[in-house]
């Protein structure tokens, strides 16, 4: 009886194979990784749109949209949960004590969906916090009280007191989360903390010479998105969006900030509700003008 010998691939035959399986997948990676980032990009723009809405239901039940941060430091994200079906959660918190007051810190350690963009990978920088990728406008000014946008200290924004049109006015943008570091690494991740009397003394090169001297950097940006303070549920268009210049915060009640994204664009929400991509590059001056509510300008290059 003779054996019959089966077909094989060879020792040549298979490496070429291989060669030819790896080939392919070099060809397809690039292709596969645009249809995950275009993914990722949706979804957030998906989530900026329903902040904007749930803004609006806000503004249609209260009467105006909620304040960028009260007294107690509660953030217009927490305003808003109960128009982003989170309505149970927002029923837990304790609004009459401050935001990181010890009956609200389970609340202030869930994680809101909605709240975090699938862009970035960072989850969080504070232990037992629930972050966040989107800050809420609070206008072109430092401070945040008494500031020219949507959002600011205490306000009770009115669609009639956006007259420059909602359209041309800044609500919410997408930006990357802290990392937790605490040395001057990327701009991105970190940024300069000063105290609160820093404030009436800023200047656009404030924080370069501390960041350089790599002290008071933290890495705690939109560490929960309970709490509406400055860097934490609120921003100013006081730098370029990926400014090489460090963002700075003065106690939590204003400073310099700007959108920070992993790519050259950001995401960032009107307050007609739409959803617009910008690039990085846009001028401060554009920032300036899309963040105030009544500055009366012409908005160029948007």
């Amino acid at each position: 009886m003779k054996l019959r010998r089966r077909p094989a691939f060879t020792v040549f035959q298979l490496l070429l194979l291989l060669a030819l399986l790896a080939f392919l997948a070099a060809l397809l990676l690039p292709a596969l990784l645009k249809v995950r980032q275009a993914a990722a990009r949706a979804q957030s723009q998906n989530n900026l749109k329903q902040i904007a809405l749930a803004g609006f239901n806000h503004l249609d039940v209260i009467g105006h949209f909620p304040a960028g941060n009260d007294a107690n430091n509660f953030s217009a994200a927490a305003q808003l949960l109960p128009y982003i079906e989170q309505d149970n959660l927002f029923k837990q918190i304790d609004f009459s004590k401050p935001s990181d007051d010890k009956a609200n810190l389970q609340w202030r350690g869930t994680f809101v969906k909605v709240f975090m963009s699938p862009q970035d990978p960072q989850m969080g920088a504070v232990d037992g916090a629930a972050p966040t990728n989107y800050l809420f406008c609070a206008g072109s000014k430092y401070a945040l009280a008494d500031n020219d946008g949507i959002f600011y200290q205490d306000s009770k924004v009115k669609i009639t007191d956006v007259s420059d049109g909602t359209s041309n006015t800044l609500f919410c943008g997408e930006t990357l989360k802290g990392d937790g570091g605490t040395k001057a690494k990327d701009v991105k991740r970190q940024h300069v903390a000063l105290d609160k009397d820093a404030l009436k003394k800023l200047t656009d090169d404030s924080g370069v010479k501390e960041w350089k001297d790599d002290k008071n950097v933290v890495g705690d940006r939109c560490s929960a998105w309970i709490d509406g303070r400055f860097l934490q549920g609120t921003f100013s268009a006081t730098r370029m969006a990926n400014d090489d210049k460090p963002d700075v915060s003065c106690a939590g009640l204003g400073g310099l900030a700007g959108l920070r994204s992993g790519d050259v664009i950001v995401n960032v929400s009107m307050a007609d509700g739409s959803v617009r991509t910008v690039t990085v590059t846009l001028k401060l001056d554009t920032w300036k003008n899309l963040a105030n509510r009544a500055d009366g300008n012409v908005i160029d290059g948007f």
